[in-house]
């Protein structure tokens, strides 16, 4: 996994930052949580945003001992009510490490996440460490895939012109799994600028996506175009056949059992040092 980058000024003004950090801090208190980490999750951090995007705030955290003790069900999500520019929440600590044992390749995403508005940062180190032992990269693939496709089905509009929001999220999938087939791992990079460093595209892809992307920054979340370049639309059918000829052709080799005593451990690590 890459290390995290320096948050970019234009993404996130210091106003903003100020005002997520305070939120986040409320909801601590309300909670009675501790945060691990939250990070921006959306296109800000993926380096395509536009103008009206929102910021997309995604959290982890933990509980303390004594609401695991309660017999009673509990939700293991947090939420805020979301509006035109902030979309708030966050899961615990528990459901984490299952999503990671599931090879869910969301929290990779996030612990790589170039902005950061808080973070323990032995904890961020523990959780990028074992999604480092745990991620399976066939179940990786299988979630890249699986989101290009279901983006695939949204991408056009009543007129028959392109969501240009919707190719991004198609693009960006199909870039990690490009960088997953040539680095031979189950974790790539989260933000555009650094993925596409290491997918060694050619010169007349790497031009058609930097233009496409300066275009996607100049216009709305709503945007359409008319049409994208042949060379994008290769990019994407390739590397999508080549993910599933690669999943036909492998096989998972990961160990669970001990990889479930690391998660164990990890929870109770951290429902305790968390409040300390």
């Amino acid at each position: 996994m890459e290390q995290v980058m320096p948050m970019s000024s234009d993404a996130v003004s210091s106003d903003m930052k100020a005002l997520i950090q305070a939120r986040i801090k409320d909801i601590e208190a309300e909670e009675n949580i501790r945060v691990l980490f939250a990070i921006e999750s959306g296109s800000r951090a993926w380096g395509f945003h536009s103008p009206d995007s929102d910021y997309d705030v995604r959290f982890v955290y933990a509980r303390p001992l004594e609401w695991h003790l309660s017999l009673q069900k509990k939700r293991d999500v947090v939420e805020r009510p979301i509006d035109d520019e902030l979309d708030i929440s966050g899961w615990e600590l528990a459901k984490t490490l299952q999503l990671i044992m599931g090879s869910n390749a969301v929290i990779p995403e996030w612990l790589q996440s170039p902005i950061v508005y808080s973070a323990i940062p032995e904890a961020v180190q523990d959780l990028t460490e074992f999604c480092r032992a745990a991620l399976d990269r066939r179940s990786v693939t299988w979630h890249y895939l699986s989101l290009m496709q279901r983006q695939q089905s949204r991408l056009y509009g009543p007129d028959g012109e392109i969501r240009l929001k919707r190719y991004f999220y198609i693009l960006r999938p199909t870039l990690a799994l490009r960088w997953m087939r040539l680095h031979a791992q189950a974790v790539a990079p989260m933000n555009m600028d650094v993925l596409v460093a290491g997918c060694d595209l050619s010169p007349a892809v790497s031009a058609d996506l930097a233009d496409l992307t300066e275009q996607k920054k100049q216009v709305k979340e709503r945007a359409f175009t008319a049409q994208v370049p042949a060379t994008l639309s290769d990019l994407v059918e390739g590397e999508e056949t080549s993910a599933r000829t690669w999943l036909q052709a492998t096989a998972s080799d990961k160990e669970r059992a001990a990889l479930w005593r690391d998660a164990d451990r990890l929870h109770v690590k951290w429902t305790h040092e968390a409040f300390r």
